[in-house]
């Protein structure tokens, strides 16, 4: 592990001109920045990301903890975080592909938006036998015999484990 070692992280871009002295990213350029961040974890467009902006806005309360619990109740949230996929883009090809039942109906919807009480599972659960518990947020209930999960409640932005800045995100979409 020497300083020429590949594997060493540096605080500086690689290349002869990586160590001079670069500008302060802007006020503009941390909010691109941290929307970008937000939009590539949830796996979304920018016209899509928007439009939960705006929606966040319009309902009552913070509209930054608002576009977050939006965000987290999206079924392709849900199922990646019951564990059912590996990632999240992996779990909007299993809704994509009618692989994911809500409350005894198949739903084909990305961005379906679940509510409380609602039921999730697998169309498949033979392929799910051996399902890990461990990891689930708390304001999702789940069975792992049955192997069904169920929203408790909309999550409060203490139970999001995400590290968004989401009032940079907001500042952004106000201009």
């Amino acid at each position: 592990m020497s300083p020429k070692c590949a594997m060493v992280k540096r605080a500086y871009a690689p290349g002869q001109h990586g160590q001079s002295s670069f500008s302060k990213m802007s006020e503009y350029g941390k909010q691109l920045r941290e929307k970008q961040k937000a939009r590539r974890i949830y796996g979304m467009g920018e016209t899509q990301f928007s439009n939960y902006a705006e929606r966040a806005g319009k309902v009552e309360g913070n509209t930054g903890d608002n576009l977050m619990k939006l965000l987290e109740t999206r079924l392709d949230n849900v199922v990646y975080r019951l564990g059912f996929a590996v990632s999240r883009s992996q779990a909007r090809q299993m809704v994509s592909h009618g692989l994911i039942v809500v409350n005894g109906k198949k739903v084909s919807i990305p961005s379906y938006h679940l509510k409380e009480g609602d039921a999730v599972e697998p169309k498949n659960k033979a392929a799910y036998k051996e399902m890990k518990i461990s990891g689930i947020p708390t304001w999702i209930e789940c069975d792992a015999k049955k192997i069904v999960g169920k929203i408790k409640h909309i999550p409060s932005r203490e139970e999001i484990d995400t590290t968004v800045n989401e009032s940079l995100i907001i500042e952004f979409y106000s201009r």
